[in-house]
């Protein structure tokens, strides 16, 4: 059997890069709520968000809006993504 390894390690990628924003986003929050104020917390926790406004999208029938969707990225953050491609790189 012939497996495309283009697209399986594509959809690694992905999925390494969305469990780690989600491990992230529970690392910012615990940090957040547990370490007591300091120059570590707010360097752990200071985010640099990008965001992308809300886009409306009306057809004739019905109308949405999507957004605004927001990206939060801070050292837990990257700490929970470099995390997760660790345990991926060495269970597969």
């Amino acid at each position: 059997m012939l497996v495309d390894t283009r697209r399986r390690n594509i959809k690694r990628l992905v999925w390494v890069q969305v469990l780690g924003l989600l491990l992230g986003g529970l690392l910012t929050k615990l940090a957040d709520l547990f370490l007591p104020e300091s120059a570590g917390k707010s360097f752990l926790t200071t985010a640099v968000e990008a965001s992308v406004g809300p886009m409306s999208i009306d057809l004739v029938a019905f109308g949405f809006t999507i957004g605004p969707l927001t990206l939060s990225l801070n050292v837990l953050t990257l700490v929970g993504i470099s995390t997760v491609a660790f345990i991926v790189r060495s269970w597969i």
